[in-house]
């Protein structure tokens, strides 16, 4: 937990300079997951995912990993889905297994029957790859959480 509160540190003091960074960024591809359902432990949560990464042009890259929240987080949640576009600064190299490595910022989600949720996050190899500001998350059950949030993938 003290990793995921320090990197969400660092996380809000990168936010700053984001309208600058973004203009220097590429779009690589659009990563989809699958998150695990579970329950919300009141101040944080983790849960396990399963992802596709699809580039054009390229063989879709299956990634493994977890999303950890710290922050409010009630409820229950069944299977998730989200979706991502992924940006890479135009300097960065990637290829295959680039997107593995942590993510770092913040969730919102709310949930009564069928929901939707939004996540900030940046980071992965050589923190070079940023998951697009607010992402696709459509998910059931009955949940309210807004957090910090780390995600890793592997």
């Amino acid at each position: 937990m003290k990793k995921l509160i320090a990197a969400a540190a660092a996380a809000l003091m990168l936010a700053a300079p984001g309208a600058a960074v973004a203009d220097a960024q590429v779009k690589v591809g659009v990563l989809t997951c699958s998150v695990e359902g579970g329950i919300g432990f009141i101040i944080g949560s983790s849960k396990d995912m399963e992802c596709a990464f699809k580039r054009s042009g390229k063989k879709t890259e299956y990634y493994d990993g977890n999303i950890k929240k710290l922050g409010i987080d009630i409820g229950v949640t069944g299977q998730t889905e989200i979706v991502w576009v992924v940006f890479s600064g135009s300097s960065t190299k990637y290829g295959p297994g680039s997107l593995a490595g942590t993510y770092v910022g913040g969730s919102a989600e709310a949930t009564i029957g069928v929901g939707l949720g939004g996540n900030w996050l940046i980071g992965g190899s050589k923190r070079g790859f940023a998951l697009q500001p607010w992402s696709i998350q459509g998910q059931t059950g009955l949940n309210y959480s807004v957090a910090f949030s780390g995600l890793t993938l592997y």
